[in-house]
């Protein structure tokens, strides 16, 4: 597409963790600089879908993991509405019912030529909604899991990108055997597309320059048996252990009251530093999947998927498992051993990332 063209792309995210955000982020940096007279807008699809759909996928969870801890109800309602094949399809009937006219709403308000999505419910909607005719505009899925396609992907889609190519046939499975399926890079920070030396990543952030160096990591919700892993970390023979918890403060707070006398532990809040503490550590434990596992098998570090596998994260940590991309481990004792065997040996970069097109360009072709 000529670099003139004029192209107003409405991007449709979800503030309930980094996994959406994220990606929203940086491809709107992608379609800008690809596209410098390109119009982006980037919206909360689950604000223009309704109160409703904030407070069950936004403060509900918030309810769930941090006030009342019941962790078994995530998992018993996405078994409910993603899992059961009857029940999702009801889950499918009521959000297209009660969704469809903001989305609507929002689309003609912003007169996109272009839409793409990064949250599966406006996915969902917005599939929908194109197969009934009921709207004219291409529209892209963004997915950044590996599994768990009937919760990221739909029929009517126009065309999904993945950011694991094993991805592509569960996808197809979902929404069609003749559906587009694109293998991207833009999803995550556009810094993983390029090496970043270990010596000069520990430097940068103030690391020990020799030693092992253990990530423990909640994602952007800070969830997980975060404290275990680090005790598991601090077993070993390592010279720091960076717990990283995301926007949980409440977490962070906790961490540093616990930790506060081990040198070998650096507690660290929300980062953008993500490129540069996984080129810096040799093991990454990790809980909740999404684009830190692929991020890490950029950088090399070899990642354990650990303490939590909740919902969507769990047919995540069955793929992962499938495909070798990170071990799985479930108990203390195997955490350890997994622990051991990653810091034995770092993996080699994965660079092939930055040799995939651009998401932004196949985005723009659809309207070029």
């Amino acid at each position: 597409m000529s670099s003139t063209a004029v192209t107003r792309v409405l991007i449709l995210t979800a503030t309930v963790g980094e996994g959406h955000d994220l990606p929203a982020r940086t491809l709107a940096d992608q379609l800008q600089e690809e596209s410098p007279n390109s119009e982006i807008v980037t919206e909360d699809g689950l604000r223009a879908m309704g109160r409703g759909f904030v407070l069950v996928n936004q403060k509900a969870a918030e309810v769930v993991f941090f006030r009342l801890r019941l962790q078994w109800l995530w998992d018993a309602t996405f078994w409910l509405c993603v899992d059961f094949a009857p029940t999702r399809r009801l889950t499918q009937a009521i959000v297209h019912a009660c969704g469809s006219r903001g989305v609507l709403r929002l689309v003609r308000r912003v007169q996109p030529d272009v839409i793409v999505s990064v949250y599966p419910m406006t996915t969902e909607v917005l599939g929908k909604l194109r197969r009934t005719g009921r709207l004219d505009i291409p529209v892209v899925a963004a997915i950044t899991d590996l599994a768990a396609m009937h919760y990221w992907a739909a029929p009517g889609i126009d065309l999904h990108l993945v950011i694991h190519p094993e991805s592509i046939d569960e996808v197809r499975d979902v929404a069609g055997a003749d559906s587009d399926v694109r293998v991207v890079h833009g999803l995550t920070r556009p810094e993983f597309a390029r090496p970043c030396d270990s010596h000069v990543a520990r430097a940068t952030l103030g690391l020990p320059p020799g030693g092992k160096v253990v990530l423990v990591s909640g994602g952007g919700w800070g969830v997980g048996d975060l404290e275990s892993a680090v005790d598991a970390a601090l077993s070993l023979d390592v010279a720091m252990v960076a717990c990283l918890c995301g926007r949980n403060e409440s977490l962070r707070a906790r961490l540093l009251e616990r930790y506060a006398g081990e040198h070998r532990v650096r507690v660290v809040g929300f980062t953008e530093q993500m490129s540069e503490w996984l080129a810096a550590g040799d093991a990454l434990v990790h809980s909740t999947g999404g684009l830190t596992v692929l991020e890490a098998y950029v950088r090399g570090c070899p990642t354990i998927s650990y303490g939590w596998g909740r919902g969507h994260i769990r047919a995540n940590n069955a793929a992962f498992r499938r495909y070798g991309i990170a071990e799985v481990v479930e108990s203390e004792r195997d955490l350890d051993r997994a622990l051991r065997g990653a810091l034995a040996a770092r993996n080699a970069p994965g660079l092939a990332l930055a040799a995939l097109p651009s998401a932004a360009s196949v985005v723009l072709a659809l309207v070029s």
